[in-house]
């Protein structure tokens, strides 16, 4: 049975071309059952645009209202008939495998906390990013903003959190997942008062844990999960975007330069698409948001048809594989200090 996929048709700051592009292009080239969220009539109107979605399994669930990129928490929490809360209902009641939203994060963070709830030994959910490295493989970062301000508990879970996501989803079962704290320096001093502790509890955690990682080990392959704050994760994030689009950009201007390079452009065309597509974040769709009662995915609001296609994907994935139940089991094994006592407690 394919997965259904609720999506957030009114979150992107283009809402609801992308969502219904990327929703067609979901549904055509993975299988999966997209209800598209939002007031039926807009969302409607963009699907006419396209006669071929008719054919497709997509359907529009009606949602009076969204929330915007400017809305405050008091009208989150008003807006009960939001397309965000009304897709993470139908999460919560069975009736979608997964959701996926390009909205405002902080509100999408706060009512995913409200609707679906917490797993159990989790204290605050994080976002997991997904970036490419130089050997071709995978790494993690989390979290990439769910939680600005953390305490040493808190990386201890989103390390455990971080370890079970990147198995699931990348990992060989004859090898343990690398997992690193993001630091100054690779000395177990360095660092702030919360790296320092947080040091002493993933030492103690049965985990591969290999100590303190720089920026630089975002992609070079030597670590496979990276814990941070979500202050720090989240800065990280948006300066490695900066440079991959940096990159892309110079790479493609210098090869416009001369007709020699433009000739040789043309002969090594499939190299270069290559090349962007391992630079290009769309391709990893959303970042899961890891510890909640149910698969909510969070793309960026400037997402294209592209990174609506993937996110949708990475949901029915983290459905298809059952990751929450592994991330709540993997808690209850690995019992770290902070949450030995909560989990197997009713939530």
């Amino acid at each position: 049975m394919p997965s259904v996929i609720a999506l957030d048709a009114m979150g992107s700051d283009r809402a609801p071309k992308p969502e219904v592009e990327g929703a067609i292009q979901a549904a055509r080239h993975y299988g999966v059952r997209v209800l598209l969220v939002g007031p039926e009539a807009t969302v409607k109107a963009e699907l006419q645009r396209h006669p071929s979605a008719f054919r497709l399994p997509i359907e529009v669930v009606h949602a009076s209202e969204y929330i915007t990129m400017d809305d405050k928490v008091e009208a989150v929490r008003a807006k009960r008939d939001s397309s965000m809360r009304v897709g993470l209902r139908m999460v919560r009641e069975g009736r979608a495998s997964g959701f996926v939203t390009a909205g405002n994060t902080g509100a999408a963070m706060a009512t995913a906390k409200v609707v679906l709830g917490a797993i159990p030994g989790v204290d605050r959910p994080a976002l997991a990013a997904v970036f490419p490295t130089a050997p071709g493989t995978a790494a993690i970062l989390l979290d990439v903003g769910a939680n600005v301000d953390c305490k040493p508990q808190n990386l201890e879970q989103f390390a455990v959190m971080g370890e079970v996501y990147f198995r699931a989803m990348f990992g060989k079962r004859s090898l343990a997942p690398r997992v690193g704290l993001l630091s100054i320096g690779e000395e177990e001093t360095k660092g702030n008062e919360l790296t320092r502790e947080a040091f002493q509890l993933l030492k103690q955690l049965p985990l591969n844990f290999v100590g303190n990682v720089e920026g630089r080990d975002l992609y070079n392959g030597q670590v496979d999960v990276i814990v941070a704050d979500g202050f720090v994760g989240n800065v990280a994030l948006k300066i490695s975007e900066g440079v991959a689009n940096l990159v892309r950009t110079a790479l493609k201007e210098s090869l416009k330069a001369t007709i020699t390079r433009q000739v040789g452009a043309l002969l090594s065309r499939s190299a270069f698409t290559d090349f962007k597509k391992r630079l290009d974040h769309t391709e990893y769709g959303g970042a899961p948001l890891l510890g909640v009662k149910g698969v909510c995915i969070i793309t960026h609001g400037s997402s294209n048809a592209n990174a609506i296609k993937n996110a949708v994907r990475v949901a029915a994935e983290f459905s298809r594989r059952g990751i929450n139940d592994r991330i709540e089991h993997g808690l209850a094994a690995l019992k770290p200090a902070s949450v030995a006592a909560e989990v197997g407690q009713p939530s």
